[in-house]
């Protein structure tokens, strides 16, 4: 139960709809208890009755008829007010449960939104899906019908016994002897039940990643022609989910007929010590028919104990799973809350890097300098560090060592939210979300104008493809852009980031699904826009990089060349190679 503490402070929130739904719960329980009182004036009535007629006074039928016909009203009326009072019970304390819900499937949302990158590296899609949907399903059900049914139980119960005892103490604790047997009986199996429940919501979690995984990779699944080997694989894992499932639910399936064995021994007690009672003269007839109606009413309470315990247990296992991602501690957090204007001089002072999961060492005393307004190009084998030096300028990671610094300040010591609002950044991947190309655009702004997206679209040479699309800039781009091709996204991408207007651009390979032509009009059309800007471009083609003010070239995360296209070129390094291989290659292609 410790897990499930989290959720107090929503129990908190949604306090008034919780106590009117407790309210409810004793008025409904009230109504519910009275139709018991006119059971036994009834049995009582007929009892008396019975000796009338045995001394030949048949001619108080008439009386006895007129009271049983209005102790029926009277059932009757109790079991509507009842219904009526358990509904309303239900509309507040279940809508609350839904309304918590809501709020903490928010907190997760924001909670994944909050957490650095190094914890994706960690956790799969799958099993962050799962927490945020499955989890907060089984949460919800505590704290809906379980804490529901726990009011019901626990008020019908001090209110039943608390009758029966003064009807009479010795039938009372002689008929209610087999629940303490139940009690012991369900702790003992609770912790059965959440130990199998952690079990099931860790398997699921890996069939979630699974599916997650093959409908993201569903095009080298099919080219490679691996469906087959793929659902083999995928039935392995559902047969765990059964196996894990069957020891579960074999555990909460001795719930009910304990209860049902018990129940039945406490109506047997009832009826025979009553009788012996009745007969002893300690009690009437009608005090018998209360009791058996007693039982029955705690049967469904007794019972739900059992399915309770389950869904406490598994709302826990949950809660903890949902409450290890909560109590991760992000990273990467801005130091300082005042705003930081950002003009965009870039330094890297004796900087090395080592990423925190794999233990891979990225950089190593790396250092340059870019003035405001100037361009830097990276080059280097996969692998070098290139893409590593674009997430520690958007302040992705922290460094190892050395010190990253934005206009002459400690990068950890800059608004965070200031700095990658003034960072257009287009990832190597060219990654696209499921809505439309205007849409996908327009992402980093607060307010669209259509000239603007069309404005970005042309320099990014992608204006007149969308023109080609039947819906145009409506055309819809599907899960990460499927409907796109490589070129289109990365031409997307290069859109989205420039329309921000940024004081600092980074390109990290974006050029590599386009052909040569189309990356000399893209790069032709950044030349106004990277004017004043700080421009960093990552790429593998020196006819992307070779107008740049400075180049480095990276080897396993070491600087080992630096200086202008023309200074490198009369190097003969490793720069100059590579641009005569390419040199080479295009003239090879064009002939």
């Amino acid at each position: 139960m410790k897990a499930l503490w989290h959720l107090n402070k929503y129990l908190l929130k949604y306090k008034y709809l919780l106590l009117l739904g407790s309210l409810f719960v004793i008025v409904s329980v009230i109504f519910r208890v009275f139709p018991a009182v006119f059971i036994r004036d009834s049995f009582n009535a007929i009892e008396e009755a019975i000796k009338i007629h045995q001394q030949n006074l048949a001619e108080n039928a008439g009386e006895l008829t007129a009271k049983l016909i209005s102790y029926g009203l009277y059932i009757i009326g109790a079991t509507l007010l009842q219904g009526i009072f358990m509904f309303f019970m239900r509309q507040t304390i279940i809508v609350m449960s839904r309304h918590i819900e809501y709020d903490l499937k928010n907190e997760i949302f924001k909670q994944y939104q909050d957490l650095s990158l190094s914890f994706y590296r960690k956790n799969n899609t799958g099993d962050l899906m799962n927490r945020i949907s499955e989890d907060v399903s089984q949460v919800r059900m505590y704290i809906g019908p379980a804490i529901m049914y726990t009011l019901n139980t626990g008020v019908l119960v001090i209110i039943v016994i608390g009758i029966m005892l003064s009807v009479n103490i010795k039938l009372t604790l002689l008929t209610l002897a087999p629940l303490p047997l139940l009690s012991w009986l369900i702790y003992r199996v609770s912790e059965m039940i959440n130990i199998r429940s952690h079990a099931v919501q860790k398997q699921l979690s890996t069939i979630s990643t699974f599916s997650q995984e093959t409908f993201s990779g569903i095009r080298i699944l099919k080219s490679f022609t691996r469906e087959e080997e793929n659902m083999k694989e995928f039935t392995a894992e559902a047969d765990k989910y059964i196996e894990v499932n069957e020891k579960l639910y074999r555990v909460n399936s001795l719930f009910m007929p304990l209860m049902t064995l018990l129940i039945g021994l406490s109506t047997i007690l009832t009826i025979y010590i009553g009788g012996r009672l009745y007969i002893a003269g300690e009690i009437s007839a009608g005090n018998i028919a209360e009791f058996v109606y007693y039982v029955g009413m705690l049967t469904w309470p007794v019972a739900s104990i059992g399915w309770v315990t389950s869904i406490v247990q598994r709302a826990s296992a949950s809660q903890e799973r949902i409450n290890e991602f909560l109590n991760t501690k992000p990273e990467i957090t801005s130091n300082n809350v005042l705003n930081t204007p950002i003009e965009g001089k870039i330094e890297f002072d004796h900087v090395s890097f080592v990423y925190p999961n794999s233990g891979i060492e990225a950089l190593k005393n790396v250092s340059f300098s870019i003035t405001p307004g100037k361009s830097l190009a990276i080059l280097g084998k996969t692998g070098s560090g290139k893409s590593t030096i674009a997430s520690l300028i958007g302040r992705l990671f922290d460094v190892t060592n050395g010190v990253v610094k934005i206009d002459d300040k400690n990068i950890e010591n800059i608004n965070l939210n200031n700095l990658r609002q003034e960072i257009g950044y287009v990832p190597q991947e060219g990654f696209l979300f499921s809505d439309t190309i205007y849409n996908n655009i327009a992402f980093g702004l607060d307010i669209t104008d259509d000239k603007m997206v069309e404005d970005a679209a042309k320099n990014a040479q992608i204006h007149d493809n969308i023109l080609g699309f039947p819906l145009k800039y409506q055309t819809k781009v599907g899960e990460r852009g499927v409907t796109l091709s490589g070129g289109q996204k990365q031409r997307v991408s290069i859109a989205r980031a420039i329309i921000k207007n940024p004081k600092i651009l980074i390109f990290d390979d974006s050029f590599s699904a386009v052909d040569t032509e189309t990356e000399e009009k893209i790069l032709q059309n950044l030349k106004t826009i990277m004017t004043n800007k700080t421009t960093v471009i990552i790429s593998h083609r020196i006819s992307a990089i070779k107008h740049c003010d400075e180049i480095i070239v990276l080897e396993k995360g070491e600087i080992i060349e630096k200086g202008s296209h023309d200074t490198l070129i009369k190097s003969n390094g490793y720069y100059q190679e590579l641009y005569s291989k390419q040199v080479e290659e295009s003239s090879v292609t064009n002939a």
